[in-house]
């Protein structure tokens, strides 16, 4: 599999695959909630140079915002058309991080980036962090958060537009040979039964997933039990369909996480006001917007066909495997 399409080709078949596994029953061999994380095996000038943000992170008076991308892309497609603008006119200060091999690498590997991205912002800054991601970086901030329990401290809120949370069936039937991350997000995977042993949140920590039933990618969204829902664990929940807010709306799983106004309007919500998202709370002007804030209507179709087309391109990502990544020792119990 070489990129983000393979997924789509599957969907028909897929579709008829809607297991989802359940949250693990207490740790189920895996490393107990409290447990620290050990130490970060990618050299720090790496994740230094992965980090990038609109300004210096002292004097702030608002939390600043991490953004995560999704599988296959960078920040730059990804955000720089929508969200870094809209967040830098509402005098928010960002930092993305790049993940390696276009995020299609080993999503341990991946999450270390995270890890590393919010002790600084946090240290530098001496705020908590809002975590804004999309697809896989949604979920991966979720890993940092379990298997690192010093980072749970160090955020606020985290928001995932269409997050790969319990993975999606399309990886389940197209992957034979793909790149890791493909592999990690199959529903099935042994890295989904490690993140989501124990908890899927955290006590302090709210989180809001902002979810489309029409996703392609993510799949199924559509039934009762959508893989991007977060259930358990002590942290506060907040789980919202597009189409609960606006019921014709069409975002697929592009459109959530780049230019669609009610996907925005449940991120600033969450991100205005104490604990998650609320969707009584969006106004029903919203779903009159053609465009979220920060995108550019005259060069929206380049920046969205910059977006897919990079998803779409396999240079850059890394090596398809068999089968995915062993887990690392500190995923267990036992170590």
């Amino acid at each position: 599999m070489r990129g983000v399409r393979s997924w789509l080709v599957a969907a028909a078949a897929a579709a008829m695959v809607v297991a989802l596994p359940g949250a693990a029953s207490a740790t189920d061999g895996f490393a107990p909630l409290d447990r620290p994380g050990p130490a970060l095996s990618v050299p720090k000038a790496q994740l230094n140079a992965a980090l990038s943000c609109n300004g210096p992170l002292t004097g702030l008076t608002k939390d600043p915002v991490l953004l995560v991308p999704g599988t296959t892309v960078t920040p730059e497609p990804n955000f720089s058309w929508n969200y870094e603008r809209a967040f830098t006119a509402m005098g928010i200060r960002w930092c993305a991080v790049t993940l390696p091999f276009d995020a299609t690498g080993d999503i341990q590997v991946a999450a270390e980036y995270v890890v590393h991205s919010l002790r600084t912002m946090n240290r530098k800054s001496g705020r908590e962090v809002d975590v804004v991601g999309w697809s896989q970086g949604g979920m991966v901030p979720r890993w940092a958060l379990r298997f690192w329990p010093d980072t749970r401290t160090t955020v606020d809120d985290v928001v995932g537009l269409s997050p790969s949370n319990h993975g999606t069936v399309l990886s389940d039937v197209t992957c034979g040979d793909c790149n890791p991350a493909f592999h990690q997000q199959a529903s099935q995977s042994q890295f989904l039964r490690a993140l989501n042993s124990g908890a899927e949140t955290f006590a302090g920590i709210d989180y809001t997933v902002a979810y489309t039933r029409l996703d392609e990618v993510v799949v199924p969204n559509a039934g009762p039990t959508p893989s991007s829902a977060l259930r358990t664990g002590q942290g506060r929940i907040a789980n919202i369909a597009l189409q609960d807010v606006c019921p014709t709306n069409t975002a697929e799983h592009f459109a959530i996480g780049s230019f669609d106004a009610v996907g925005f309007a449940i991120v600033a919500d969450a991100l205005a006001h104490p604990g998650p998202a609320v969707r009584t709370r969006i106004p029903v002007t919203t779903c009159a917007q053609l465009y979220q804030p920060g995108v550019n209507p005259a060069t929206f179709a380049t920046d969205f066909a910059g977006l897919v087309t990079y998803a779409g391109n396999p240079a850059g990502n890394a090596p398809d495997v068999p089968e995915e990544p062993p887990l690392k020792p500190y995923v267990f119990a036992r170590r």
